[in-house]
This record gives C-alpha cells, sequence and structure tokens, in this order.
C-alpha cells in the first residue's frame, strides 16, 4: 500500500535519498560554485539546454580560460565561440546567442545580469526555463524552474495535470508552497536523471510510486 504523504514530505524523502546517494550537483549549481560569476552561470545555462549536462560541464573550463564577462563574450567572433561549443546541441545557435547576451548585458544592464524573470527573458537564447533557474540559483530567491523531469515527475505524482513546462510553471505557482519553489528543481532533476526517467518512473518499485501525495 502506498504511504499518504504531502509534497514537502515527498520533498524530504527525496532529498534524504539524494544526499544518500551521494548524487552530484547539477550542472547550474557546479558553475556558481566552481566559478562563484553569476554571468558565467547564465552562459552555462544556455548552454545547457536541449544537451546532458554531463556533455555541457566538459566545455566550460576551456570556454572560462577565453572568456568570461558580458565583454568578452561581445568581443568575440561567431568563428572563435563555435569551436570552443561544439559538440554541444545547437552550438552554431548558441554562439550567436552567447555573443548577443554579452553585448546586451554589457550594454543595458552595466555587465549586471538582471535579477528578475521579465528582464532575463529578453536576453538571447533565455526562456522562462533558464531565467527562473538563474533567478533561484543565482540569486538566491523564490522561483520554479521547471523542466522536463520536473514536468514528468509532477504529472506522473498527479500534482499538476498539464501538457506542457511552461503550464506545469504557471500551476505550481498558483498551488506549490513558495518555500518549496526553489527546491523543486534541483530534486526533482536529480531524482529524474538518476532514478526516475521516463522508462524507470514507470517501474512498480521506483521510489516514487511508494507514495500518494495529498493535493
Amino acid at each position: 500500500m502506498k504511504q499518504l504523504v504531502t509534497i514537502e514530505q515527498l520533498f524530504d524523502i527525496l532529498g534524504q535519498e539524494i544526499k544518500e546517494q551521494n548524487f552530484p550537483e547539477t550542472l547550474v549549481e557546479h558553475t556558481f560554485h566552481q566559478y562563484k560569476s553569476a554571468f558565467f552561470t547564465l552562459v552555462s545555462t544556455i548552454l545547457s539546454a536541449r544537451t546532458k549536462d554531463s556533455l555541457t560541464i566538459t566545455k566550460l573550463p576551456a570556454l572560462w580560460k577565453r572568456a568570461k564577462t558580458p565583454e568578452d563574450f561581445m568581443r568575440l567572433s561567431v568563428a572563435e565561440l563555435e569551436p570552443l561549443l561544439k559538440p554541444i546541441g545547437f552550438y552554431k545557435t548558441k554562439a550567436r546567442h552567447l555573443i548577443e547576451t554579452g553585448k546586451m548585458v554589457h550594454e543595458s544592464y552595466n555587465n549586471q545580469i538582471p535579477d528578475e524573470i521579465e528582464e532575463l527573458i529578453k536576453l538571447p537564447g533565455v526562456g522562462r526555463k533558464t531565467a527562473n533557474l538563474v533567478v533561484s540559483i543565482v540569486f538566491d530567491k523564490p522561483a520554479i524552474c521547471v523542466d522536463t523531469h520536473v514536468h514528468r515527475i509532477m504529472n506522473h505524482i498527479g500534482y499538476v495535470h498539464t501538457k506542457t513546462p511552461e503550464q506545469t510553471e504557471m500551476a505550481l505557482r498558483k498551488k506549490l508552497p513558495k518555500h518549496l519553489w526553489q527546491r523543486t528543481n534541483r530534486i526533482l532533476v536529480l531524482i529524474g536523471q538518476n532514478l526516475a526517467n521516463h522508462r524507470t518512473i514507470l517501474e512498480p518499485d521506483n521510489i516514487l510510486n511508494r507514495y500518494t501525495v495529498k493535493n
């Protein structure tokens, strides 16, 4: 029989599982802690879109040596930047976006990335997922970053019933207690990557299938 829990209790259970299994930090946490740069953390988040974290993380050291600040990126040509990003998914498009973002942050935001979602999404290559993640990790402000893992798991446990990550974000903003917003992405991404992908989440003994979440 499944155990009835609140969403906060489920997060506590999953967080303990992550701790016991010693899963690594998420890409964005790693970048922010390793390089201590808000802008470079934004860069890594843009690069991670539709690309495995394990690949993105291997490209960061060489990129950091070449470009760290908005001004560094705006001065690079596409031809100079593309080889540093290849074979990251859509690396040609992302190279253009990073150069344009560097220029915009330099010229419009005095080299400081904004800490508001509505301002961040004005930057090339930055959607709501990226903006929410940066606000949460870099600025330590309540934000809900919904990627495929968060979307899949929240629907699987029946906490929301949505068809797209964007719909999931809006549903969670209305329903999820605000003090849990920042925990959502970190916990569910690590669980999704390591214990509950689109196949294993269906297995009867999966950790997510041991509990029923109160709505």
